[in-house]
Order: C-alpha cells, then structure tokens, then sequence
C-alpha cells in the first residue's frame, strides 16, 4: 500500500481545475512550481495540449508528469495514423490508468486531470497516482490549492455554463487559491476545447477574466 505521506507530497504544489460546460470543457491552472517552501519556478507549464480535442493538467512531480505527457502524445500520434483519429478522454485515461496500475511499486508522483471530447459528449476524469480514476460529472481540481478553489467552483457551477463563462470562473477561483495556498501563484494559464477546437487564453484574457 502506499502511505499517507505519499498522497500528501502529490497533494502539494498547484492548483489545477476542469469544468464540464455546456458547449465544451474548460480548464486552467497557476505557474508556481515549489521544491518545500522554495519557489522553483514561476514558469511551469500544468496543461499540455495532446490533441484539438484533448488536454491534460499536471500536478505533483515534474520529472513523472512530464513523461506521462510525452507518453500519452506519443501514443496519440500512433493512434492517428493506425486509426486515422485521435485519442479521446475515455480512452487517453485508460491508457494512463494502465500505466500506473502497472508501476504501483514505484508510483509516479503525480495527479492528473484530463479533459475534452468524446464524439458529441464533453468529459472530464480525474486520475490518481495508482491508476484510479473517476469520470466528473461537474467539475474537479487538483492540488494544494484545490480546495479553496473547489468552494468557489461548487458554489458557481451551472451545468448551463458556457466554457466563456466557466474560463472567468476558473481565473477567479485560482485568483482566491494563490491568496490562501503560497504553493500557488504567479500567472494563470486558461484553456477551452469545444467542437470548434482547442483555445488558449491570452494573457490580456485572463487578466480581464480575474478582475
């Protein structure tokens, strides 16, 4: 089994959040990447685009997640040219789940949120360091700062939300993280997949959308 004081490493050091709206899925997350209470980086990359309709948040160890993304790119490009299509949530999270399901004696240290579309369906599954996943209805987050940020998402959602308007949300609910958790901060990334694509935010954006 694996102890208490794992889980809590992979808790540590982020805020991440996906939401399931009406016309797609919406997700973002802060920059801050920590080594104990040293700020290591003002920088990080936490969402990674694997295909148009397809995105994963990262949290917990950087050197794990960033393999797991050049995995499941790799896989997704495979995919294309075997399939002529590209992985979906349901399948990119089985992938995955197999993955760490298969390396339980030397876990990787992370928690990943994975987002996007499934033929005419918007999904989002949240998987655990072991390969345990949920698929969410709604809306999840991930990281230290996530249950701040869980307490604004839940008390906003609307399964009506356009991904314009759950992108506002999110920057608002990373704003209230970086204020009560030091292991979130610095700048904001927001991204939106919908039938017409995969949209990042500007900067401009997400300032406009945090005020």
């Amino acid at each position: 089994m694996v102890d208490r004081e794992f889980y809590e490493a992979v808790k540590k050091g982020t805020t991440t959040i996906g939401i399931v709206c009406s016309d797609g899925v919406a997700m973002g997350s802060d920059s801050r990447a920590t080594m104990d209470t040293f700020i290591s980086s003002t920088e990080a990359v936490k969402i990674h685009r694997i295909n148009e309709g397809l995105a994963m948040t990262i949290a917990g160890g950087v050197g794990d997640a960033e393999y797991l993304v050049k995995l499941i790119k790799m896989q997704d490009e495979m995919y294309g040219m075997e399939e002529k299509r590209n992985l979906t949530p349901t399948s990119a999270t089985s992938l995955l789940s197999i993955v760490l399901q298969e390396n339980k004696m030397f876990p990787f240290l992370v928690q990943l949120v994975l987002g996007g579309i499934n033929k005419n369906a918007y999904e989002i599954y949240n998987i655990d360091p072991v390969g345990g996943y949920t698929k969410e209805s709604k809306f999840t987050a991930t990281g230290s700062g996530s249950l701040t940020a869980l307490g604004y998402i839940e008390g906003i959602y609307d399964p009506a939300l356009t991904v314009q308007e759950a992108a506002k949300h999110i920057a608002k609910a990373l704003k209230i993280a970086m204020k009560r958790d030091s292991a979130t901060g610095d700048s904001t990334r927001i991204v939106t997949i919908t039938k017409k694509g995969y949209k990042e935010y500007t900067k401009d954006e997400m300032e406009k959308f945090a005020r």
